[in-house]
């Protein structure tokens, strides 16, 4: 005996639900605009939902935008829109980080003004992910006079609680990381030619000898022997630039970092979920642990660096860049006034490369601001591209755009989504997106989907009617067979999967959850090929195995909303599910089998969309890339 309220857990968030917001995706996605999000409620209405802020990093506009960037977007969409299905009042951020040194030299070399160069770059990424369906409810540029406001308030509260203070900073910084580096960040290595090098442990960039002599970074004897000032560094990315790591001696404003070695530890380990996954978490406690803190330059010299907010109060210092852009999670919610609501409930997306900035300044920035910390940190890994890291030099940096000409905004989102794996590096190749995108959404699911909905199987074009004495609780009653009941459960249970994994920002092992169950449904309806069933003595029974597949069909619409919300539209339009039935609170799977109503059972199918993901064609030609490679350049913070 097999009843599905002993399958089906029930959610704390589901009477949430009942009068949260829905998600209606609507036509706009399938024709290259993003859907919009839809709630039964509008935002000042729905104070009774609970609220939850998703963000991505701000992006750097050194450059346009690659994969790597959709990755980090998409993923936190995919989050807001499953927060929006279960009911909450969400919000989410993203935009663009447009201060410091590294931009300040790249608008100087292409001749341009640094606004309208940041302006140009901010406008590609709104651009990209307008064409991803990148559903953002606010985008924030760290050039907006919002921002300022919000950062010079922000440092005058650090200030006031004395933890800035004047101090005299020596030591290495990098401009491609807009970060000040430790010995102990930086080790030993060779470059292609054999050279002796230095590499930052963090971030990968490379320091090979400058004027073909070796060095050595260790101090300030670099300044009075005139052997090296500096050191050239190759700008990993989309640029290949050659930068400088620079010794530095000057005056700057210090924040007292050591100071919270203690609190941030004992946050961390107080909060054992904080950060995800729990490789990263451990990653933290270990720098902490291991390594001193030392107090942290927030300042540059405006001589050196125009291009930021100034210090309030002091002129001649311009304020650090990552300070600066890490405010952006505030200035969007409203800092310094009207943020309490939702900053209680901000959770970060960000790229493994800058994971410390996250993990322990900006913990400790609001640790002396007296604010509360983040909910979440979720951190994923990077992409290479058929085994190389992403270079310009190589030809491999992967344009989103092309990409989504290639296999649509869907496919994209779908492949990496289901190809992503936090905790590890994924790769990227055209084939494998073929490959995926094919397999997953043209032939289980679309074919599943145009079978189901035929009319010559369902010429009435109506949701077929249950029946109890064809498909009965009791197993060898009925026509339904043993691999029937355990499709049952394996799709009754499919909620509570899907919701831990997306919790856990493990949206692969969700999507590997669904595609399972998408099989499993597959071999249910060839098993039973209704197709070849006699409609004059068989007809309950065909409307049954149609019954229960368009059941199993909602239920994959609605969880893949966050995922493919163009796709996860056409299969709800297309068996006639209205917007407001497409909530979490609508995965009542199978209503009929346990006696109860269906709205759907009788209601005319929605109208045919034409197939539902295009088969895609491989590329006939492989290209072929040099061996030498650099490092993935994120975005900063």
């Amino acid at each position: 005996m097999f009843p599905l309220s002993r399958l089906v857990m029930r959610s704390p968030c589901r009477v949430l639900t009942r009068v949260g917001a829905a998600l209606r995706l609507s036509g706009h996605a399938l024709h290259g605009r993003p859907p919009r999000v839809y709630g039964i409620h509008d935002r000042q209405a729905s104070q009774c939902s609970k609220p939850y802020y998703i963000t991505t990093p701000i992006f750097y506009v050194n450059a346009s935008p690659h994969i790597g960037h959709v990755y980090s977007a998409v993923t936190a969409d995919c989050l807001h829109r499953y927060k929006l299905l279960k009911g909450y009042n969400s919000r989410f951020a993203t935009g663009t980080d447009e201060h410091g040194l590294k931009i300040q030299q790249a608008a100087s070399n292409a001749g341009k003004e640094p606004l309208s160069f940041c302006t140009e770059i901010s406008e590609s990424f709104k651009h990209v992910f307008q064409r991803c369906s990148i559903s953002y409810t606010d985008y924030i540029r760290t050039t907006e006079q919002r921002h300022t406001r919000a950062v010079e308030d922000f440092w005058m509260v650090l200030q006031s609680k004395g933890f800035l203070y004047k101090g005299t900073y020596e030591g290495w910084y990098s401009t491609p990381d807009e970060s000040f580096l430790t010995p102990a960040q930086v080790t030993d290595g060779t470059d292609s030619e054999g050279r002796r090098i230095k590499v930052s442990s963090e971030s990968g960039h490379k320091v090979p000898s400058w004027n073909n002599s070796p060095c050595s970074i260790r101090g300030p004897h670099h300044l009075n022997t005139g052997v090296c000032k500096h050191a050239e560094v190759v700008w990993p990315g989309v640029t290949d630039s050659v930068c400088k790591v620079e010794w530095m001696k000057e005056d700057n404003y210090m924040f007292r970092l050591s100071d919270f070695r203690t609190e941030v530890l004992r946050w961390l380990r107080s909060n054992p979920k904080v950060i995800r996954p729990v490789k990263f978490h451990d990653l933290v406690l270990q720098w902490l642990e291991d390594d001193d803190i030392p107090d942290l330059s927030v300042s540059r010299q405006k001589s050196r660096l125009q291009w930021g907010i100034p210090v309030p109060g002091d002129p001649e210092q311009t304020i650090y860049v990552w300070l600066d852009a890490l405010v952006n999670y505030l200035t969007v919610v409203g800092y310094p006034q009207n943020h309490a609501q939702w900053w209680t409930a901000v959770h970060h997306v960000v790229g493994k490369d800058i994971l410390k900035f996250h993990a322990i300044y900006w913990p400790a920035f609001l640790m002396a601001a007296g604010l509360p910390l983040p909910r979440m940190i979720y951190v994923h890994s990077h992409w290479t591209v058929e085994g190389k890291k992403m270079s310009k030099s190589l030809g491999n940096v992967i344009n989103p755009l092309d990409a989504i000409e290639k296999f649509s905004a869907d496919g994209l989102r779908y492949f990496l989504l289901r190809q992503g794996v936090p905790d590890s590096d994924c790769d990227y190749y055209d084939d494998k997106v073929v490959k995926v995108c094919n397999s997953e959404l043209a032939d289980a699911l679309g074919g599943l989907l145009n079978r189901c909905t035929a009319p010559s199987l369902n010429p009435a074009q109506l949701y077929p009617r249950f029946s109890n004495t064809c498909f009965p609780k009791e197993e060898n009653c009925g026509k339904a067979v043993s691999d029937d009941y355990r499709m049952m459960e394996a799709v009754s249970a499919l909620p509570v999967v899907v919701e831990r994994h997306f919790e856990n920002l493990n949206i692969y092992k969700a999507l590997e959850a669904i595609s399972a169950c998408v099989r499993l449904t597959n071999r249910f309806v060839q098993r039973h090929a209704p197709w070849k069933l006699d409609r004059k003595e068989d007809q309950q029974w065909l409307d049954t195995i149609l019954h229960v597949s368009l059941e199993c069909l909602r239920m994959y619409g609605i969880l893949l909303q966050p995922v493919v919300p163009g796709l996860a539209d056409k299969i709800l339009s297309r068996l006639g599910v209205a917007p407001e039935e497409r909530s979490w609170d609508s995965l009542n799977f199978l209503r009929r089998y346990e006696g109860g109503d269906c709205v759907l059972e009788g209601r005319a199918l929605g109208p045919d969309l034409g197939v539902l993901f295009s088969r895609l064609e491989r590329s006939p030609v492989k290209r072929k890339t040099p061996k030498m490679a650099t490092t993935q350049d994120e975005g900063k913070s």
